[in-house]
């Protein structure tokens, strides 16, 4: 009898807990859509709360604040971008179209935060993440062509690199000359060749 009450005390804590996580997955991921719909990082916790269908004293107990929840959704989406741009390391093609996978989803929204981060202290907390993170992707990603070069000048193919592959290049290509993708993604594997020192359209 005892461990029978034992396993029903056990399951209804495991289903608090997993409740409680659904929870706070669902008021970040309302939090992030309604700052995505409303191009801005000013979240009103009362919209939030009702996006997510809980209350607003259900979101402070679970992020203390609105800083709170933003620190929350900003760790949240790096996590999740972190999974989207996970590459085969040496493999230049499939890199060049995860990059663009995460580009054409979340490139706008970057390009938002990043002309918002000279005004706006948490904008710039999430941009400097950014490029902390997206400069180890490339370390990662051409870990092996990156091998053949040591010192200052590893430093400057890795600096070319993180240039080639930076959501700015993206959005020159995208938006200001209007190519479409594959002509984006073309041109992106011409800059990465070139730094690497190989032959203009040639596929490895």
């Amino acid at each position: 009898m005892a461990n029978d009450t034992d396993s029903r005390r056990t399951y209804r804590m495991t289903a608090r807990a997993e409740a409680t996580a659904q929870t706070r997955l669902r008021i970040m991921r309302s939090a992030f859509d309604l700052s995505n719909e409303t191009k801005s990082l000013d979240m009103v916790l009362a919209d939030v709360a009702a996006r997510a269908g809980v209350s607003v004293r259900t979101v402070l107990r679970h992020f203390g604040s609105r800083d709170g929840l933003f620190d929350a959704v900003a760790v949240h989406v790096r996590d999740e971008v972190r999974e989207e741009r996970a590459a085969p390391v040496g493999d230049v093609a499939t890199a060049i179209e995860v990059l663009f996978d995460h580009y054409e989803r979340r490139g706008d929204m970057v390009l938002r935060l990043l002309g918002e981060e000279l005004g706006d202290p948490r904008a710039r907390s999430v941009t400097e993440e950014g490029r902390r993170t997206h400069r180890v992707w490339v370390q990662e990603v051409f870990a092996p062509q990156l091998s053949r070069h040591s010192g200052t000048e590893c430093e400057v193919v890795t600096d070319l690199l993180v240039v080639a592959t930076d959501v700015y290049t993206w959005k020159l290509l995208r938006h200001d000359r209007g190519l479409d993708r594959d002509e984006a993604r073309q041109r992106v594997r011409y800059l990465i060749d070139a730094v690497l020192g190989r032959t203009v359209g040639e596929e490895r």
